[in-house]
């Protein structure tokens, strides 16, 4: 059973030991990284949502949502749109269905519209990433041809 859960005092240290695979560590942001930005990002302005991501009691990833500003380059659909900024599965729990769970927990929370209504919701992604393509293609995602930070960008209508 896959959860949302609040990054609290208790489970932050374990949200910040989780790492991608050697091979993906160019794609994503340490957690811990990920999470300095949501200070960052609350404290100008922005509404960014952390979460752990549980698989029953066991943490197996990290996502961040943002709502508006994500505190990097725009493309025109961010305006009052979802943005999954940062996705992760740990290395121990990959290749196990988690990362497809977690996807159908992350849209059906971000369509409960938990900082305002929308339309979309977006992501950028690595263009060589091929398999995280095909990952957010399977959910409905659909590249719209911006590019933001270098990166192609990719939207599901809400």
């Amino acid at each position: 059973m896959i959860s949302l859960r609040k990054i609290t005092l208790e489970n932050r240290r374990e949200v910040f030991k989780l790492e991608v695979a050697d091979d993906q560590r160019r794609f994503v942001a340490s957690n811990l990284s990920s999470v300095a930005s949501c200070y960052v990002l609350a404290t100008n302005g922005g509404s960014p949502l952390p979460f752990a991501i549980y698989a029953d009691e066991q943490i197996v990833g990290f996502v961040m949502i943002v709502y508006g500003i994500t505190g990097y380059e725009l493309p025109k659909i961010a305006n009052n749109n979802y943005c999954i900024l940062r996705l992760m599965i740990d290395k121990r729990f990959q290749n196990q269905g988690y990362g497809r769970e977690a996807m159908k927990k992350i849209l059906e929370f971000i369509r409960t519209f938990p900082v305002g209504h929308a339309q979309y919701c977006w992501l950028a992604y690595e263009a060589e990433n091929i398999v995280a393509k095909k990952f957010y293609e399977s959910f409905g995602f659909r590249d719209n041809g911006e590019i933001c930070e270098n990166e192609p960008v990719t939207v599901l209508n809400l």
